[in-house]
């Protein structure tokens, strides 16, 4: 009898009183309470990699900026919808500085994290003009986009962008748009979970035909300048690829809890085109009391969802960005620790027997950053969620991203602190040699 990591009968038993059909399925969150159980029950600590949870701390200028202005009075006031002006014209020269996109701080506003941007960007866009209420995921993608995008009533169609890179994702794409229906395009870049980054090339094909057909590219840029191929640490060139260089059909949805490490404070931009703000549709009034698509994103959607984000985070917020405008904090410093974590585990899940799923850019190797994704010759992802767990490491199938790969899991480093290098390195050994044997934990 194999001993694993985790005593086998306390995993089975959360499992089995977990009520979760099938745990390689199961949403971050079903899986985050059935590994809390099991770590209370059998006092071993696992290794997290299932929650995209960033693990380092909020920079001391964001934190002392907050701090001031709670001092003088700022949770007693509601803060404006749009936000604070400093804050809209410090998200203006943000965009400009570091993406080279000219948008006036009117069209820019701050919303709750970036997961409320994408929310409202599929709001207003897929109610602008009649007719046109579907949106295209271009996956693997963020599992509750989807279900925004269902809540909200829209139709959707996505497709795993694995296998239509380069040339091949105009044909892909453009099958969805000449069907004359469709409200936006929702992509993340770098993307969660698989870590790929789009070429120029391939944002100017998504841009050209946003424009030729009258859709909104709604670019999901949660982990700013983290492709640490490259340095985009400080302001002007190189600047960050974007598909605002190709089109005006476009809202930059920006997080700050990955590049600012400012999670818990749920911040966020939203920096829509010029023009795109100023447009009217056919649709909107109905819906928002205005036609046109910036008055009914601010007054209809964000006014109805939260009247605004906090004001003294929006405060720290402003004095970050800048900071970062000015030179005087290079915030890619901070955060490249992750891709230093990712580098080392990888070669770790690589020794003992994984393979990488996602594992280029076109014709590059994919980058090392936030999340990596990796598979096991012989299961499914499925399967490997649900296996890993005797041995003490928690992560979600790629099936549960959109990914058109029944093996995989995605794989978070944030959590995975260099002290737990060694016993991730020790599980996944024995992992590899019990499966070499043919031993199965979860049968």
């Amino acid at each position: 009898m194999v001993q694993t990591p985790i005593d086998s009968s306390i995993v089975s038993k959360a499992i089995a009183n977990s009520g979760i059909e099938n745990i390689g399925l199961a949403s971050i969150r079903a899986l985050l309470g059935l590994v809390a159980e099991i770590e209370k029950e059998s006092g071993e600590k696992f290794i997290r990699m299932e929650m995209g949870i960033p693990g380092l701390s909020p920079p001391s200028v964001a934190i002392e900026a907050e701090i001031a202005a709670l001092k003088k009075g700022v949770g007693a006031l509601y803060p404006p919808f749009a936000g604070i002006p400093e804050l809209k014209e410090a998200i203006s020269r943000f965009v400009k500085l570091f993406i080279n996109a000219d948008i006036e701080s009117n069209c820019c506003l701050p919303t709750v994290g970036g997961m409320q941007g994408c929310f409202m960007g599929m709001m207003v866009s897929g109610r602008r003009i009649t007719g046109k209420d579907r949106v295209v995921f271009i996956d693997p993608g963020f599992p509750v986009n989807k279900l925004q995008a269902q809540v909200l009533g829209l139709k959707s169609d996505s497709f795993d962008v694995y296998s239509y890179r380069g040339e091949k994702l105009g044909e892909k794409l453009e099958s969805y748009l000449k069907k004359g229906d469709v409200a936006a395009i929702l992509y993340s870049n770098p993307n969660n979970p698989s870590w790929i980054c789009f070429t120029d090339d391939e944002l100017k094909t998504i841009g050209e035909l946003c424009t030729r057909y009258d859709v909104i590219a709604l670019e999901d840029l949660a982990y700013f300048g983290m492709d640490f191929r490259q340095d985009f640490g400080r302001p002007g060139e190189p600047y960050i690829p974007s598909v605002s260089q190709y089109t005006d059909n476009y809202i930059l949805i920006i997080s700050a809890s990955k590049s600012f490490s400012m999670a818990g404070q749920r911040i966020g931009m939203s920096a829509i085109s010029n023009k795109l703000y100023y447009s009217k549709g056919d649709g909107l009034e109905t819906w928002f009391g205005s036609d046109q698509f910036g008055h009914s994103f601010t007054y209809g959607a964000m006014y109805t969802i939260c009247s605004g984000v906090c004001h003294s985070t929006q405060v720290a917020l402003t004095e970050t960005l800048n900071a970062v405008c000015d030179g005087k904090f290079d915030y890619v410093s901070e955060i490249k620790e992750y891709g230093e974590r990712a580098n080392i585990m990888k070669k770790h899940f690589m020794d003992n027997g994984f393979y990488i799923v996602y594992d280029k850019d076109d014709d590059q190797p994919i980058a090392d950053g936030f999340y990596f994704t990796a598979a096991y010759p012989g299961l499914k992802g499925t399967e490997l969620v649900e296996e890993l767990l005797y041995y003490g490491i928690s992560a979600i199938s790629l099936i549960t991203t959109g990914s058109e790969k029944d093996e995989g899991i995605r794989v978070c480093v944030s959590l995975t602190g260099k002290d737990r290098f060694d016993d991730l390195e020790e599980r996944l050994k024995q992992f590899h040699k019990d499966h070499q044997a043919g031993f199965r934990a979860g049968k």
